[in-house]
């Protein structure tokens, strides 16, 4: 029998404990297992000193968006490089540039820092799919609004294929921490259409960056939590105390307090600090799922989102949910309502959105604060089935990360109802047998 060392010991837990770690705390998301944010870079044409690129971002996470302030994207220069200009976006900084003389650079910074244009902007200074605050729609949501773009004129730099330099450590905040980017990777150059789509063009050179999401980098807790009550037993299941943390429970303000009529209190911060409601989670968001009715061949559902956060307003607000009868959705009253298929074979996930201009805002901490909703769905009579906590959902995700749900053994379940069939004859017969086992 092979033997092992007490050092080689430690490094097998270790790295145990480290895949345990990276697992549990969503750095891969199984509800969408492809989801991530793709930059493109197309060099367009090439100038006296380097060249002239369109940078487009493509967010094709399904239900996860970039919401205000929005994005920020950052990279390094391989070399000497600078921007010249830039269309539809702009540095936050232009850097040292006293060394040029007469026509002035637009940023010089060798790890530049590049925003969205904000709506309302010049014509001039547009381009493309720019100019929306840096707000970037999820795929799943709204495809025609997951993308973003601009234009920039690098100088500097190489002036073909071969002498070009791909720019380095790319990183992407959207707003906050959370995505991780890959190096950027030469790729077969994506090919134009022309406005009447009888010619092709194409790119001279195109390079990919690749970021992915991480929740675990994102916050150390949860953003939100799920609360669970049916019909069928008056226990409500609250969000499990302290279930997002309780660092900020010094700093909360009752719902009945003086100060929320103070001016500017809704005011979001630059850092985007919450000021939360005063409750015992301590969550921005509460998603409350009650089971209402039962049908003979349906059940129903209320689904009920709730905003504790006095500064924020949830413009693009999405809600993936995992439940076993989500492949008989029959309808859905007051939210938009598309299936998620991560896996082909497997249909047991949806997410739920706003309707435009209706419910698509999730008002800031309030009596206006929520949104809700009643799914209804169709019984399969071959897994359904109200007992141990089958009608509650597996998972929960409020704009795309993942909400802290109850203990299981503190859902509402079934009241204990009569013995079955089967249970009642094997009683029947052990009493019958005890009485004449007596009576002999």
């Amino acid at each position: 029998m092979e033997c092992y060392s007490a050092r080689q010991k430690r490094v097998v837990l270790l790295a145990l404990l480290i895949f345990a770690t990276f697992y549990s705390t969503g750095a891969y998301d199984p509800l969408d297992p492809n989801g991530n944010i793709t930059i493109k870079w197309d060099v367009v044409s090439w100038t006296p000193d380097g060249y002239v690129a369109v940078v487009t971002m493509n967010n094709f996470q399904m239900y996860r968006h970039i919401n205000a302030p929005g994005w920020t994207l950052g990279w390094s220069w391989a070399k000497k490089e600078v921007i010249w200009s830039m269309v539809g976006a702009q540095t936050t900084e232009q850097g040292d540039c006293s060394k040029f003389k007469g026509n002035v650079p637009h940023c010089c910074k060798k790890t530049p820092i590049v925003v969205d244009l904000l709506p309302g902007v010049p014509y001039n200074q547009q381009f493309s799919n720019c100019c929306k605050g840096g707000v970037l729609a999820s795929w799943g949501q709204d495809p025609v609004g997951s993308v973003s773009a601009f234009q920039v004129s690098v100088g500097l730099a190489g002036t073909s294929n071969k002498t070009v330099k791909l720019p380095k450590n790319f990183t992407l905040l959207g707003p906050g921490p959370g995505y991780t980017c890959g190096p950027a990777k030469v790729v077969p150059s994506t090919v134009f259409l022309t406005p009447d789509r009888r010619r092709k063009t194409q790119a001279l050179m195109t390079w990919n960056v690749t970021c992915t999401y991480s929740q675990f980098l994102a916050s150390k807790n949860p953003t939100c939590c799920v609360s669970l009550s049916t019909f069928y037993n008056d226990t409500i299941t609250s969000c499990p105390t302290c279930a997002c943390g309780c660092q900020n429970k010094h700093n909360c303000i009752k719902s009945n307090s003086k100060l929320l009529h103070k001016d500017g209190i809704n005011t979001p911060k630059k850092d985007n600090t919450p000021l939360l409601q005063c409750t015992h989670h301590m969550c921005p968001v509460r998603v409350h799922w009650h089971v209402k009715i039962n049908y003979k061949d349906y059940w129903r559902v209320k689904v009920a989102v709730t905003n504790f956060n006095y500064r924020m307003n949830y413009t693009l607000w999405t809600l993936a949910v995992q439940h076993p009868n989500l492949n008989n959705v029959t309808q859905v009253f007051s939210f938009d309502y598309k299936p998620l298929v991560p896996y082909e074979s497997i249909n047991d996930t949806g997410m739920f959105y706003g309707m435009k201009f209706y419910n698509d805002l999730l008002m800031e901490a309030g009596p206006f604060g929520n949104v809700q909703s009643e799914v209804l769905m169709k019984k399969d009579k071959d897994t359904f089935t109200f007992k141990q906590g089958w009608a509650f959902p597996r998972k929960v995700y409020f704009n795309g990360d993942e909400c802290q749900m109850p203990p299981p053994e503190s859902y509402p379940y079934l009241p204990n109802s009569a013995p079955e069939g089967s249970s009642a004859v094997s009683k029947l017969t052990t009493s019958l047998l005890l009485i004449i086992w007596l009576l002999w």
